[in-house]
């Protein structure tokens, strides 16, 4: 047996699970790296200074392959991963309730302070209070679970249809959520300043991204949560060569359906058209986003058996994904702000993305260098000892021979 797969086996981890954790990690830091750059990007516009086609096609490429289905993949991998720990208190013998709280205490704590110092765009405490209600219907069956995710999705994509249909008669909102030019550019100027002035233009953005999570991403997270957990029940990523069909099944509808509406989101989001044209966009995306998700997971899982160097490439990462997950946002602040280099709204959009991938290739090795001697990344570390109030082990013990 390999170390890596037999590593896993011994954490009571699914090798699959970290592999796809892995790849989720990368598409966030392609998607989340543009907001870390640039004051317009959270703003939710175009760069001004970079108008080359070039760099269009950067922003079409992201926002159709990447933009709002990765974070619904990490979302569906935490519900996913709820039921393993259920199922590891069980065979432990050990309390789960008291336990789960204070990890979502942790997760609470560690998001805050991401949210505050780093980047507002932060979806670790909204992980938090999904998981309070991940906690409430943890006995709800597989089937409710995923009715239940499809009512509340298509209840949010109803809800931006009637926001649409609000802009048509004159009543749009849109932009006291997202802000404008204005904001951007003194979104740009605090970036570019003292650790003072980047905390506060954090803590001026959240008190306008709290409104889109408690009325938006909340429930789409919820939604993909509860789709993990009612695969999680059923064990569909336990073995995944034997369910071929089914991951071909969702490879065909995913691909097509979750493609066309990426491309009308993506030209919903860069053609300059009404904020009605837009929002009608987002709902779209909202339907047809967890297809292409789910089609990226069903490609993965059927590729991983066959390509052992991918696997080795993303499950470390996966291992150790709130380390990385929170270094990409140190990573970025010390690129774009104050805090380092200060190089917000500097670097094209060909090149923010190319660092994207460069920050992944970093993690990736570091994180395989790193599991070699160690049991857990060092903030999994830390949130484990929160959570079981008690020091875990740090190094692996040597192996017998």
């Amino acid at each position: 047996m390999r170390p890596a797969v037999a590593t896993a086996l011994q954490d009571h981890r699914l090798a699959a699970v970290d592999a796809l954790r892995g790849f989720a990690l990368f598409g966030i830091v392609v998607v989340n790296i543009a907001y870390l750059a640039s004051g317009y990007r959270m703003a939710g516009l175009a760069e001004p200074a970079f108008s080359a086609p070039l760099d269009w096609e950067v922003r079409w490429v992201v926002t159709v392959f990447f933009e709002n289905k990765f974070y619904l993949l990490f979302s569906f991998l935490f519900g996913y991963s709820f039921t393993l720990q259920i199922d590891s208190a069980a065979a432990s013998g050990s309390a789960f309730v008291p336990r789960f709280l204070r990890r979502l205490t942790g997760l609470f704590l560690l998001g805050i302070a991401h949210a505050v110092l780093l980047f507002p765009g932060d979806i670790l405490a909204t992980y938090a209070v999904v998981g309070l209600v991940l906690l409430a219907v943890r006995r709800i069956t597989p089937r409710t679970a995923m009715l239940c995710a499809g009512a509340l999705t298509l209840a949010l994509a109803a809800g931006f249809v009637l926001m649409a249909c609000l802009a048509l008669r004159g009543l749009d909102v849109s932009g006291t959520v997202a802000g404008g030019a204005a904001q951007a550019a003194r979104s740009d100027a605090a970036l570019q300043s003292s650790a003072s002035m980047i905390i506060s233009d954090h803590l001026h953005k959240l008190g306008r991204i709290v409104v889109l999570r408690v009325l938006f991403q909340g429930p789409a997270v919820l939604a993909a949560c509860l789709v993990g957990l009612a695969i999680g029940k059923r064990r569909l990523l336990a073995d995944p060569e034997r369910r071929l069909t089914t991951l071909r099944r969702i490879q065909w509808v995913g691909f097509p359906v979750g493609l066309a509406g990426a491309v009308f989101y993506a030209h919903s989001t860069w053609s300059g058209g009404t904020s009605a044209y837009h929002m009608l966009g987002q709902a779209v995306d909202l339907v047809t986003a967890p297809l292409l998700a789910a089609a990226y997971v069903a490609t993965l899982l059927r590729v991983l058996p066959h390509a052992p160097r991918l696997a080795a490439a993303l499950v470390p990462p996966g291992r150790m994904a709130l380390t990385n997950y929170l270094g990409q946002s140190l990573i970025c602040s010390l690129i774009f702000t104050g805090y380092g280099f200060a190089l917000v709204d500097r670097l094209s959009p060909l090149t923010v993305s190319s660092i994207a991938v460069a920050i992944f290739a970093l993690q990736a090795a570091g994180s395989r260098v790193w599991l070699r001697g160690h049991r857990y990344g060092p903030v999994e570390w830390l949130l484990r000892w929160f959570t079981n109030w008690r020091r875990p082990a740090v190094r692996l013990r040597a192996r017998s021979t």
